[in-house]
């Protein structure tokens, strides 16, 4: 299985592409910073997750990627706050953070029922 097959890393990919360049202008290297490297944790946990050779190393990658994605939406919420985005891209993004969890859970459901 090529993680590039997977559509959990296609959308992960793409978020964290979106990410990178809404705060590439952004002054407050801190919080962009924390926010464009846990949207880069989860497309690249789940590509070396997928190079591992277990079931188990697989899985556990797929777990630090689905909390990246719960880091990730948090940072969001609190750009929303700060007026950093705008309240109905901050809804979306949030809405794909969802999304890309619920997909990473129910992946680490299936890989853990082979191992």
């Amino acid at each position: 299985m090529r993680y590039e097959n997977l559509d959990v890393w296609k959308r992960s990919f793409r978020l964290s592409v979106t990410i990178h360049k809404l705060f590439s202008d952004n002054r407050n290297f801190g919080f962009k910073d924390q926010i464009c490297r846990s949207s880069l944790s989860v497309p690249s946990n789940i590509a070396e997750g997928l190079e591992r050779d277990t079931e188990k190393d697989k899985a556990r990658f797929m777990v630090i990627a689905k909390g990246s994605v719960g880091e990730l939406k948090t940072q969001i919420m609190i750009a929303v706050e700060i007026d950093y985005i705008e309240l109905h891209l901050g809804q979306s993004l949030s809405d794909e953070c969802e999304e890309i969890g619920r997909m990473l859970g129910s992946f680490i459901k299936t890989l853990r029922s082979n191992i």
